[in-house]
């Protein structure tokens, strides 16, 4: 019995895995396409930039903070990604990678102002949201960039997969998953992020630079705002200023939904990509049954509301 329950996923997970198969079956009797193949590949193209969003919202809430700016830096790194390609010739690679330094700068100036003058989390992110999406307006000047180079819409391409096709850039949302499954699982700085967020002031005592975790951190979840500008991009065929109006809402609500405690310390990634998931198919079941998409941001809102209420009541059991 005690081997049987060693190997359950921890409950976190396995609450929304069980959300997550309950809405399945239920949006499988309301529509004969929903279990169809095709559809479920297009599940996981609508959610591979909130997705990858998610993933650097979700180390950054292991830490007990939150990224407000998410979604605007993204957009803003779709921009420079494709105006230095289309406006100003850079290589398309090079142009990628600015975009990408653009993205891992805002992650750098948030860790900054959040260790170096000790400022909340929330106030940084809203003040650097605002930022970005000014740039961006600003640099666009409002207007969406076409004709981009091939590099750029890359993993928008299809391969057949059984019956149906997928893109590269799903298959690149489900490596960069297990990829940081991995590094918070099995490594020292995944394990000190995780110290972090459950206890700074004890993590600091035992030894970890906690200033120096929360920059990395907020570093690497600018880099995955980038690699989403590229999916983004990938997904549309432009670079669209109008782009990330919602994301770093989608991003908390997958990550809350997920499993992972607002609280900081307690989280697993990939019960970020069930929560992901979770909107994905509430979101695409509730379009096959012809549900406007006014009620869907209802649901959506009463499912984040359980899950913050789930996370308050064991915050304070604990």
């Amino acid at each position: 019995m005690t081997a049987w329950k060693h190997h359950l996923p921890p409950m976190a997970t396995l609450g929304p895995l069980l959300a997550l198969l309950a809405a399945c079956v239920f949006f499988s009797f309301q529509s004969d396409r929903f279990l169809s193949a095709g559809n479920f590949s297009l599940i996981l193209q609508q959610v591979m930039v909130v997705g990858v969003i998610a993933i650097g919202q979700t180390l950054i809430i292991l830490t007990a903070g939150i990224d407000l700016s998410c979604g605007m830096v993204m957009a803003l790194g779709s921009i420079v990604m494709s105006k230095f390609a289309v406006d100003h010739g850079l290589p398309p690679l090079l142009a990628i990678a600015c975009g990408m330094a653009v993205t891992m700068g805002f992650g750098l100036l948030n860790g900054l102002l959040v260790t170096k003058i000790k400022l909340p989390p929330f106030i940084v992110t809203l003040g650097t949201m605002n930022i970005a999406f000014a740039v961006t307006q600003l640099y666009a000047a409002a207007q969406t960039v076409t004709d981009l180079p091939a590099e750029h819409t890359w993993l928008g391409n299809t391969f057949g997969f059984g019956d149906t096709s997928m893109n590269y850039g799903t298959v690149l949302m489900l490596a960069l998953y297990a990829l940081m499954w991995w590094g918070l699982r099995d490594t020292a700085p995944g394990r000190h992020v995780y110290a972090v967020g459950n206890n700074k002031e004890a993590a600091r005592l035992t030894g970890i630079s906690t200033d120096r975790v929360l920059i990395c951190v907020y570093v690497l979840a600018g880099l995955f705002y980038g690699i989403a500008s590229l999916l983004s991009i990938a997904r549309t065929g432009v670079g669209d200023p109008q782009a990330g109006q919602t994301e770093n809402l989608d991003s908390i609500t997958a990550v809350v939904l997920g499993g992972t405690s607002l609280f900081g310390g307690r989280g697993l990634i990939i019960g970020t990509l069930i929560g992901a998931l979770i909107v994905g198919v509430f979101r695409n079941g509730l379009t096959l049954m012809g549900v406007s998409s006014v009620y869907q941001i209802l649901i959506t809102g009463i499912l984040v509301i359980l899950a913050v209420a789930t996370d308050q009541l064991s915050h304070r059991s604990r």
